[in-house]
């Protein structure tokens, strides 16, 4: 018989854990417990920040040079302008003044919401971007950061109602990634290669607005009974949680298969094969 083949008795006493592996354990349950509440006051405090450095603090200028043009006109007791930039710069707390200075910004944009949500404003506001589209700089660069915040910021009836979850295989046969049906693909590709094909943005993981943009085969995706949402959780969660769907897949119970939904509608069904082999 082998030394290493001598089994401790059943009832030997379990070995104690020393301070570092205590510590570590409970550390981890601990940051687990908390990083939740961290990141979400971490995303809040940037959204306060963002808003008081891009609009809060000139739009507290702004009423400083307001106030001292009314001054100026007589259309308000008399202050020297000293003393109108100290009220709003020393007079009042810092944390006041960027309260004061958020809040004009919140109620901003929602005023440009409301401008842009009729027609006449919609209107106004097209053409003042096609004069701004003219400047060779900003043309550059204007219409790209435009279809990212289209994306992330729209109505989700207008984002997600031509969007459909798919599966696609980018890398490798046999390795599926989880994408979002975006648009048709490349006209000139799909004439090149004889077949239609599709654009799929696949997003990465947490961050699931951030990822990458393939044009492959119509034939060589497969659709996903999932909403845009479900699929979005499942990226940021890196897969913990899990959509009912695939819960469904996972616990052995048969989806039927048919054929694929068109492109730009949210399909209710799974079609486990592509649609070359469904035909």
């Amino acid at each position: 018989m082998n030394p290493g083949d001598v089994k401790p008795p059943r009832n030997a006493p379990r070995r104690k854990a020393g301070f570092a592996e205590d510590f570590r354990r409970f550390f981890l349950r601990g940051l687990a417990a908390l990083l939740p509440t961290l990141i979400t006051l971490w995303l809040l405090v940037w959204v306060w920040n963002f808003l008081w450095e891009s609009l809060g603090r000139h739009l507290i200028d702004s009423i400083v040079w307001i106030w001292n043009s009314l001054i100026a006109q007589g259309r308000v007791p008399f202050k020297t302008p000293v003393e109108v930039r100290y009220y709003w710069n020393l007079g009042l707390p810092e944390w006041q003044r960027q309260a004061i200075g958020v809040g004009l910004a919140v109620l901003l944009v929602y005023v440009v919401g409301l401008f842009v949500g009729n027609l006449i404003g919609r209107t106004i506001w097209r053409l003042a971007e096609v004069a701004v589209m003219r400047i060779p700089l900003i043309r550059a660069i204007y219409p790209a950061v435009k279809q990212v915040t289209d994306f992330v910021l729209a109505e989700r009836k207008q984002q997600f109602q031509s969007t459909s979850v798919v599966a696609v295989q980018p890398h490798a046969m046999g390795i599926w990634s989880i994408g979002l049906v975006t648009g048709s693909g490349l006209q000139t590709l799909s004439d090149k290669l004889g077949e239609e094909m599709v654009t799929v943005f696949i997003p990465s993981s947490p961050t699931a607005f951030s990822g990458y943009v393939v044009v492959v085969p119509r034939e060589s995706v497969v659709e996903l009974p999932l909403k845009v949402e479900e699929a979005m959780r499942l990226l940021v969660s890196g897969g913990v949680i899990t959509p009912p769907a695939a819960s469904m897949l996972s616990s052995g119970v048969s989806v039927p298969a048919v054929a694929p939904a068109p492109l730009g509608a949210l399909p209710s069904t799974l079609n486990p094969t592509p649609a070359s082999q469904a035909q």
